[in-house]
């Protein structure tokens, strides 16, 4: 029943962002995790040590032990963004809102927890055109280059506490969805004599499985503090993809388009080939100090030798070209603090939570220009948010707000501004009632 909840919500988290994000068009997407998460960024990404009985945290398995006995959670999160994209000369803005992510937890025995979610792994969504004249027919040519689509990611988790102290976990991820690009090129000249419009497209299928480790460690510190430490790695594994190359020229009348003829695939040479997808060994490491399940100050780090996932195409025939991608080492910091709120406190403003936090994400993108020129595009952000109890504080509301900058202005930077709501809710489902 759970899962097929899940599946029915796939669409909602493949569906890609109204903006345009320009920096998608290379490798699988551009991926804001974990900051496209309202209960991440509202204290700046930090994740690792971080665990509760009414919100789930994918990024550390081993955080799904917090899941209390004869509970249900239900945590779902949406965002509102505005983005504004921003160079030298241009500048664009654009606004839009999707849901951030939909995961279940609860538990197996008092020592097995177990969790299922979706959520956004990346998203391609951008759309440009230039015009320039053409030597030989010397008529004006648009070339518009747009692509659109996603990856999505199921996981299934499940965490074992051992003692009191220690708990581990693992997530099996599933990774699909399927990503559009194309490059069309756009005659302007009434005389067609000689060239026609043409368009070279490329779809690539993601259907892959990744794992992920985690553990988290609690050490009292003294009669009022507790040290929490949190270690996860996403384990290393090459994969396939299924690309499928076109390339064919057409002309418009009006909005309508129609097929004049196929220049690829040419007889015996395949339109479909497999391409490589390398996932690194990633790791992450969180600490963390709390008073009294009153506030904590915590701080995480992350590093992968190359960000996110590695992309090689294996065409014969390659029809966008040569990327202008460079894999980069990915390092992440973040440095977060959180006022829990005193749940035993008779007022109800004191038992509201205050969160905020700052990240620094170095190395997630790297470019080289045709003149050489290299670009290693970083990014800094933050965020805060107010948690809001209900039912006595075994569910809450969080309402967010967030800030980040992504690139550089003499080439091309993206500031977003996120709203995000999410909401936690832990039901006791499991619990026989009992009568006189």
């Amino acid at each position: 029943m759970l899962l097929a909840v899940l599946l029915g919500s796939t669409d909602v988290a493949q569906a890609q962002n109204g903006f345009n994000i320009p920096f998608s068009q290379f490798g699988i997407g551009s991926s804001d995790l974990p900051y496209n998460m309202p209960t991440a960024y509202r204290m700046g990404g930090v994740v690792y040590s971080r665990s509760s009985r009414n919100a789930i945290n994918p990024f550390n398995p081993a955080s799904y032990a917090s899941v209390e006995p004869e509970s249900f959670v239900f945590d779902i999160g949406v965002n509102i963004q505005s983005s504004v994209l921003r160079n030298d000369v241009n500048k664009q803005t654009d606004a839009d809102g999707s849901v951030a992510y939909l995961a279940v937890a609860f538990p197996f025995t008092k020592w097995w927890k177990t969790s299922v979610g979706i959520l956004p792994y990346s998203s391609v969504n951008y759309e440009s055109a230039q015009t320039h004249r053409d030597p030989l027919t010397l008529s004006d040519v648009k070339t518009i280059y747009a692509g659109h689509g996603g990856v999505a990611q199921i996981y299934w988790g499940n965490a074992f506490n051992i003692g009191s102290r220690l708990s581990v976990g693992f997530n099996l991820n599933y990774l699909y969805g399927s990503i559009v690009r194309a490059i069309t090129y756009d005659f302007l000249g009434s005389d067609t004599t000689y060239m026609v419009d043409s368009r070279r497209q490329k779809s690539t299928y993601v259907n892959n499985l990744v794992a992920d480790l985690g553990l988290q460690y609690q050490l009292p510190v003294g009669p009022n503090y507790t040290l929490r430490m949190g270690v996860t790695a996403r384990l290393p594994r090459d994969m396939k993809l299924q690309d499928q190359s076109l390339a064919y020229t057409y002309f418009a009348s009006g909005a309508a388009e129609y097929y004049f003829d196929t220049v690829f695939p040419v007889p015996g040479v395949s339109d479909t080939y497999e391409s490589d997808l390398h996932q690194p060994l990633s790791v992450g490491l969180g600490l963390a100090l709390e008073r009294n399940d009153l506030w904590q100050v915590a701080l995480d780090g992350y590093y992968a030798p190359y960000s996110g996932m590695k992309y090689e195409e294996n065409a014969n025939y390659n029809i966008f070209g040569t990327s202008a991608l460079r894999y980069a080492d990915n390092y992440r910091i973040a440095l977060g603090g959180e006022w829990k709120g005193d749940m035993n406190a008779a007022s109800y403003w004191s038992r509201i939570g205050i969160s905020a936090g700052l990240y620094y994400n170095s190395g997630r993108l790297a470019i080289e220009l045709a003149d050489g020129t290299a670009y290693s595009l970083n990014e800094v952000g933050g965020g805060m948010g107010i948690t809001l109890p209900m039912r006595k504080g075994k569910s809450a509301l969080t309402l967010s707000l967030a800030y980040s900058s992504f690139g550089n202005i003499s080439l091309l930077r993206r500031d977003i501004f996120t709203m995000g709501i999410s909401i936690g809710s832990c039901e006791r489902w499991f619990s026989k009632r009992k009568y006189n």
